[in-house]
């Protein structure tokens, strides 16, 4: 990636000036409205840290969940601002709307070295538009907050593949810079795309073959090994002819995985075993059968153990791993133990120096709700989305702005 990056904008000096950041600080909140994986908001620190320490004025822009375009009091970066400020040591402003009377106020009132994070951008329908007009116009007015000698750091990279005003436009407007956040991510998935050591393995969970289909194509041709896990997993073995139970089923999906089972046989492992559960909730009555075998009526939760041992014993001898999605319903503790087996056979192959990624999403999720240590693996990313798409061989709207 050749585009200039936050040491150089902080060797041009940004004392007195006014830069616009934008980072990924959707992280996932409880009925309470309290955050439960403050991940997200770690990360975006060291950039931010680093232009306050410069003397900058420094206004966040970010959004939190899918609130339609409208103000919406459940999305409110309230929280997120809290503990950002917890974080940084400093006191954090939170505007009261985006881009409105508010922002522009505190904006103008910033101090070097103040922050200001401006209401969920998602409250305003031009950030994510399809008309680029109007996300130029959100994009000017972001600008104004910042003035004509700002700047703009993209530090978000769960949205970097998203064509939004304050990812991709905003860039169109004002010098450009990749945040440490960013650069760091774009790295690591180079280094997974570009002669990585072998061998190389890649574990896939999650809900549905749709959503990891494209990543699936992609990578199956290029590495030693591909385990699918999840319930990803049940429309592959109703593909094999097995009869999956209750369990998650993309019907339209079984040809799609015939075919990749023909074609990619030799590199694609599925689950030998499954636990399965008699209802989908935390106190369900539950059993541990092959894979062959899921009865009527129960739907597959987990992996099993013998699943686990087999997937280790690949994992733990390969020399890159990436990991995307989770083995099983890992929020509930009877189904984490298939998750749990996994990461924990990653972090032994990262032991044993090998380079390995959780891709962000309910991975890295499970990572911190299951106790395992960040350090136990070489990267832990932000952007599930964002990184699978990379892998996919997609243009990056986010990345490839900053290069122009």
């Amino acid at each position: 990636m050749t585009v200039q990056t936050l040491q150089d904008l902080l060797t041009e000096g940004v004392e007195g000036r006014g830069v616009l950041v934008r980072s990924d600080l959707n992280v996932p909140l409880d009925d309470n409205g309290q955050i439960t994986d403050p991940g997200r908001i770690i990360a975006s620190v060291p950039t931010i840290q680093a232009l306050v320490e410069a003397g900058a004025k420094v206004v966040v822009m970010a959004h939190l969940g899918r609130p339609k375009g409208e103000p919406d009091a459940k999305y409110s970066l309230a929280p997120v601002a809290a503990k950002l400020a917890e974080l940084l040591g400093r006191n954090v402003q939170l505007a009261g709307d985006v881009v409105g009377y508010d922002a522009l106020s505190r904006s103008e009132g910033l101090t070097d070295g103040d922050v200001l994070l401006l209401e969920n951008v998602r409250f305003d329908p031009r950030e994510t538009s399809k008309d680029e007009s109007a996300r130029a116009k959100l994009a000017a007015a972001f600008v104004e907050l910042v003035g004509d000698d700002g700047a703009f750091v993209s530090d978000g990279f769960g949205v970097v593949h998203r064509e939004q005003a304050s990812v991709y436009d905003v860039a169109q407007q004002l010098p450009h810079y990749a945040g440490t956040l960013v650069a760091a991510e774009v790295e690591v998935l180079q280094k997974l795309t570009q002669d990585p050591a072998r061998p190389y393995a890649v574990v896939l969970g999650g809900s549905k073959v749709s959503d990891k289909l494209a990543v699936i194509e992609a990578l199956a041709p290029k590495v030693d090994t591909l385990v699918i896990g999840g319930g990803m997993c049940f429309t592959f073995l109703a593909a094999q002819g097995l009869p999956v139970g209750g369990s998650l089923l993309q019907t339209e999906m079984i040809d799609t995985c015939k075919d990749l089972l023909e074609r990619f046989g030799d590199v694609l492992h599925l689950p030998v075993d499954i636990v399965v559960a008699d209802k989908f909730a935390a106190d369900a009555a539950t059993l541990t059968v092959a894979s062959t075998e899921i009865p009527d009526g129960w739907l597959g939760l987990d992996i099993g153990p013998e699943s686990v041992s087999r997937f280790a014993a690949l994992l733990t001898e390969a020399k890159t791993v990436f990991w995307n999605g989770p083995m099983g319903v890992f929020e509930f503790e009877k189904f984490a133990a298939g998750t749990r087996g996994v990461a924990e056979a990653i972090v032994t192959a990262t032991s044993k120096g090998a380079f390995t990624v959780v891709g962000g999403g309910d991975s890295a999720a499970a990572v911190r709700a299951l106790g395992l240590p960040d350090d136990g693996f070489s990267h832990i990313s932000t952007g599930g989305g964002a990184s699978l798409e990379y892998l996919e061989g997609k243009e990056l709207p986010g990345i490839s702005v900053l290069e122009g």
